[in-house]
C-alpha cells in the first residue's frame, strides 16, 4: 500500500494502541488509593459503558458526516452556522484544549516509559545529588530519567516523519505484542489469585484527616481516574481523513474499545488479587510487583519488557494524535496556518515539530519531581481538557437529531440516536462535575483551554 491510507486493522491497532498504554501499567495503584475493590470495578464498568456511548456518538458522526474529518474539535465548528465568528472560535478554541490534553497525554506515557525502563537501569533512581541551581536540586536520576525520556520522544519523532502509514504499522505490530502480553499476564493471575488480598471487598476508606470517604464519591474519583485510559478512544476518528474507508472508523472504535475494556477488568481485579491493597497503593509499579510476587524477581524483568512494548506503541500513536488534531484543524481554516504543512511523506512537520517542542518543554518537570507525581498531575489535566470535545460532540449529534439533518425517512434511528447522544452528555458533563470539584483543579482546567484565546489573532479564517 502507497496511498498513505490506513485500512480498519491499523486503525483498530490506533485506538487499542492509544488506549492501553501507561494508564493500564499506572493506574492499579491510583485506583488502590480512590475506592475499596468493589468501588474500582464499578468505575470500570461505569467508565466503560459512558465511553461506550461516546464512541457510538463518534462513529455515527464518522459515517453521517464524513466531510467533518480531523478529530472531535471538528463538531465544534459546526455548532453554529457556517463562516460565522461564534463557529470559528468555538472551532479554535475546542482545537486548542484537545491539543493540548494530548500534549499531556505524551508527557505521561514518555514519563512511564522511563519509569519502566528504570527496572533494568536502576541508576535511574538514584538520588545522588548533582547540583543546587536556584533553589532546585537535580539528582543524578532525574537527570537520567530527562535524557532518556527526550531522546524517546524525538527517536518517535524521527520515525513519525517518515511516513503516517509506516507509523502506523509499528503501532500495530506493538499492539498486537502487549495483548499477547497481556494476555499471558492474565493467566498468570488466574493461577496466583488470592481471596484474601481483595477481601474485604468493600472497607472503609479514609481521607487525609482520618474521615471516612462516603462510597458514591469512591467512585466518582475512580470512575475519573479510570477515564484517562479510555482517553484515545477518538484516534480513529481523529485519522478519519486518512482511512481507506469512512465505515472503518466506527468499526475500528468499537472494536478497539471493547477489546481494551476486557482488557482493562481483567487486569485490574488480578491485580488486586495478587497484591495486597497496601501494596498496590505504595507501588509505583504495579503490574511489575504483581508478576514479581508470583514468578520472583525475574517476573519484574518480563512485566517490564511487557510495558516498554506497549508504551512504544502508546508514544507513536499519541504523537501521531497530537500533531494530526491542530493539522486537521488548520486545513479546515479553524488553526494556525504554520500547522497545515506537510513533508515529502505526507507527515504534518510543523505541527509534529511544534507539538515536540512543547511535550519536551514539559519534560523539564521530570527533573524535579517524582514520575508518580507527574504521571498524576497531567493525567488530570488531559482527562479534564478532552471531555470538553467528548460533550461538544455529543450536543453536535444532538444538533443534527433535532433539525433532522441527515435523518429523513429514519424516525426510529434518530429516536436511538438521541438517547445515546443524551446519554453521553450527561455521562461526560458528570466526569467534568467529578473532576472540577476542587476549586484549583476547576481554575486550571478554565485557564488551560481558555488560555488559548491569546493565540486566536493567529488563527486563519476562510475567505
Amino acid at each position: 500500500m502507497k496511498d498513505n491510507k490506513l485500512g480498519l486493522w491499523l486503525l483498530i491497532g490506533l485506538v487499542v494502541g492509544n488506549m492501553v498504554g501507561s494508564g493500564l501499567f499506572m493506574l492499579p495503584s491510583t485506583l488502590a488509593k480512590a475506592a475499596n475493590p468493589v468501588g474500582v470495578i464499578l468505575a470500570w464498568l461505569l467508565t466503560g459503558f459512558g465511553v461506550m456511548l461516546i464512541a457510538l456518538v463518534f462513529g455515527n458522526l464518522a459515517i453521517r458526516k464524513p466531510e467533518l474529518t480531523g478529530g472531535p474539535q471538528m463538531y465544534a465548528k459546526g455548532l453554529f452556522k457556517e463562516g460565522t465568528r461564534r463557529s470559528h472560535v468555538t472551532g479554535f478554541l475546542a482545537t486548542w484544549g484537545y491539543w493540548i490534553s494530548n500534549i499531556s497525554g505524551n508527557v505521561a506515557i514518555v514519563t512511564t516509559f522511563a519509569s519502566y525502563l528504570s527496572t533494568f537501569f536502576p541508576m535511574m533512581t538514584s538520588q545522588y545529588e548533582l547540583v543546587t541551581i536556584l533553589g532546585l536540586t537535580i539528582k543524578l536520576g532525574n537527570l537520567l530519567t530527562f535524557i532518556i525520556c527526550s531522546s524517546f520522544l524525538w527517536i518517535n519523532h524521527m520515525i513519525i516523519i517518515r511516513g503516517i502509514e509506516g507509523a502506523g504499522k509499528l503501532n500495530l505490530a506493538a499492539t498486537i505484542a502487549k495483548v499477547l502480553g497481556f494476555a499471558i499476564f492474565i493467566v498468570i493471575g488466574l493461577w496466583a489469585f488470592e481471596k484474601a488480598n481483595i477481601v474485604p471487598l468493600m472497607p472503609e476508606k479514609l481521607d487525609s484527616i482520618g474521615e471516612p470517604i462516603p462510597f458514591l464519591s469512591q467512585v466518582s474519583l475512580a470512575a475519573m481516574t479510570t477515564l484517562w485510559a479510555f482517553v484515545g478512544v477518538e484516534s480513529a476518528v481523529v485519522f478519519s481523513s486518512r482511512a481507506r474507508k469512512k465505515t472503518d472508523i466506527k468499526k475500528a472504535t468499537i472494536i478497539g474499545l471493547s477489546m481494551a475494556l476486557t482488557i482493562y477488568l481483567c487486569i485490574s481485579i488480578l491485580a488486586m488479587g495478587v497484591l495486597t491493597q497496601d501494596q498496590l497503593m505504595a507501588s509505583h509499579k504495579p503490574l511489575v510487583d504483581a508478576l514479581s510476587v508470583v514468578i520472583g524477581p525475574s517476573g519484574s524483568y518480563v512485566m517490564a519488557g511487557l510495558g516498554l512494548i506497549s508504551l512504544i506503541g502508546s508514544a507513536l500513536g499519541w504523537i501521531l494524535l497530537s500533531a494530526e488534531v491542530p493539522f486537521q484543524a488548520s486545513r479546515g481554516h479553524m488553526f494556525i496556518s504554520i500547522f497545515t504543512k506537510t513533508n515529502k511523506h505526507g507527515a504534518p512537520i510543523n505541527s509534529l515539530i511544534i507539538t515536540n517542542l512543547i511535550t519536551q518543554t514539559l519534560l523539564l518537570s521530570t527533573l524535579s519531581s517524582s514520575l508518580t507525581d507527574a504521571f498524576e498531575y497531567v493525567t488530570t489535566i488531559a482527562v479534564l481538557a478532552v471531555l470538553i470535545p467528548y460533550i461538544i460532540a455529543s450536543i453536535y449529534q444532538l444538533k443534527m437529531i433535532a433539525t433532522g439533518d441527515t435523518y429523513l425517512g429514519q424516525g426510529r434511528q434518530r429516536l436511538v440516536d438521541a438517547i445515546i447522544a443524551i446519554a453521553a452528555t450527561s455521562y461526560a458533563v458528570w466526569m467534568i462535575v467529578a473532576g472540577t470539584s476542587n476549586l484549583v483543579t476547576f481554575l486550571s482546567g478554565i485557564i488551560l483551554v481558555g488560555g488559548g484565546i491569546i493565540f486566536y489573532p493567529f488563527a486563519q479564517k476562510k475567505s
